[in-house]
């Protein structure tokens, strides 16, 4: 091997402290805000608490004045160049990389979207595309949502490829890195599970008892499981203890899963005809800079560099906040702006939004209003919900969201007669009628997704239905 010294040149950009903090504090839940700021008063002198809003609510108004020097910050930010972050990186960015996106973000609240970027980082992108099919027939259990065979069939007609290759996925996919995603039953999500401790003589016994003896492990007789595996009551014992320790199914929660209680960011109120958006000021404390210590600071003799980097600290924290607020305020409001008719009707009237339309409107970076909106909860007439809820995919074909048409399908079956059930090609035609042009099974998977079986299932009795 013959090394080489050779000159490039490349164009980088360096965050400061403080711009990483600002970023950062654009992630922070209510809670995670209001620990960060009481540990900032507790360590930092220069800081105190405004208690000056008694109401505790911030108005559009009030966050613009708190906020007009903090908008020329915003852009330092949200307007970097993307290459590199440090002048110590080699500049292999793509060009249409998200730089600020290397921060990291809370993991999604879709177990299909945590896999597919764990699986990323060794799978080649033909195989992810296979894997996403895959997934997006996978319920939230992590179990597949029809019988395999027949899709296996659909999945080689819709991919371009042969039935082999379909279950070649599959088959990674339930062994990977979350045993048991994509099986057909649980025996086999626990088989795969089972299948990657250690070889041991418990573990082929827990094989044989999910393969063969599943309804005496059911009925919880082990005198018979130890009958019938030929084995003492304490090996019996100690393979049934393996089997009990696996998970009931493959999906795995988030590391970051949220807490017990919601604290809204946002309230929201109908008042004088108009939608008014407010940020909620109960959610953390206020804080300012602390006006005698600064003014002691200012006449103090000598070298003061401690307190005065303690001071510049204190700055940037609370124009950070600023800017937050500011950020988090526009957002509600176009979010808000946009969704009227669902505040007003439901989800039936939810209307398609992106991020990019939202990031437009505003004049910010698309990971800029992920960020600002993951984790942050809005107060409604209609509830207190993410922000993330206000987003809604367009149906293709449509000028309508998914989830409308969802909560279309939902209405339709809660005002079926009991004793003749809508089937799904009925409610396929009966959305047609609307406007609304879906497939059948499209209406089969919306179903699915709301835990309603299919027709014969929810067929009742005329006599009982009258009862």
């Amino acid at each position: 091997m013959k090394n080489t010294v050779r000159t490039q040149m490349s164009q980088s950009v360096n965050l400061t402290p403080q711009l990483l903090q600002s970023i950062r504090l654009l992630q922070l839940t209510a809670p995670q805000l209001e620990m960060e700021l009481l540990q900032a008063l507790e360590r930092n002198p220069m800081l105190e608490a405004d208690e000056g809003d008694e109401a505790g609510e911030t108005d559009a108004e009030g966050v613009d004045a708190a906020g007009d020097d903090a908008a020329l910050e915003a852009a330092a930010w949200d307007e970097l160049p993307e290459p590199a972050f440090t002048s110590s990186s080699s500049g292999g960015m793509g060009a249409d990389d998200d730089g600020m996106a290397r921060i990291a973000a809370g993991s999604s609240s879709d177990p299909r979207v945590r896999l597919l970027q764990e699986l990323a980082v060794t799978w080649r992108e033909a195989d992810l595309v296979l894997a996403q099919w895959w997934l997006d027939r996978c319920d939230d259990r992590g179990y597949l949502e029809h019988p395999l065979d027949e899709l296996l069939a659909e999945g080689a007609d819709a991919c371009g490829c042969d039935k082999r290759e379909m279950d070649v996925i599959r088959l990674r996919l339930l062994n990977g890195p979350w045993p048991g995603m994509a099986a057909a039953d649980p025996g086999e999500c626990l088989q795969a599970q089972l299948a990657q401790l250690p070889d041991t003589p418990e573990r082929a016994l827990a094989a044989r008892i999910l393969s063969d003896y599943l309804a005496l492990l059911a009925s919880h007789d082990h005198a018979a499981l130890a009958k019938a595996l030929g084995s003492t009551a304490d090996d019996t014992a100690a393979a049934v203890a393996l089997v009990t320790s696996l998970r009931p199914c493959a999906v795995e929660e988030p590391v970051d899963a949220p807490s017990a209680y919601i604290v809204p960011d946002v309230v929201v109120r109908f008042l004088g005809g108009e939608w008014r958006v407010a940020l909620n000021g109960r959610s953390a404390p206020r804080i300012r800079i602390s006006a005698h210590c600064e003014s002691a600071l200012a006449q103090a003799p000598g070298d003061q560099s401690v307190l005065r980097g303690l001071l510049d600290e204190a700055r940037w924290l609370v124009r950070g906040v600023a800017m937050r607020n500011d950020t988090l305020m526009r957002t509600a409001q176009v979010l808000v702006e946009r969704q009227r008719e669902f505040l007003v009707r439901g989800e039936e009237a939810i209307a398609p939004l992106t991020l990019r339309e939202v990031a437009d409107a505003i004049g910010m970076h698309e990971s800029t209003v992920s960020r600002i909106t993951t984790g942050k909860y809005i107060q409604t007439p209609r509830g207190t919900f993410e922000l993330k809820r206000l987003f809604a995919v367009r149906l293709e074909g449509a000028e309508v969201s998914g989830a409308a048409v969802k909560a279309m399908v939902k209405r339709l079956i809660d005002n079926e007669p009991p004793h003749a059930p809508l089937a799904d090609d009925t409610i396929a035609g009966m959305l047609e009628r609307q406007g609304v042009r879906i497939a059948r099974r499209t209406v089969a998977k919306y179903r699915d997704q709301l835990s309603i079986g299919p027709a014969r299932a929810r067929q009742r009795p005329a006599r009982k239905a009258a009862a």
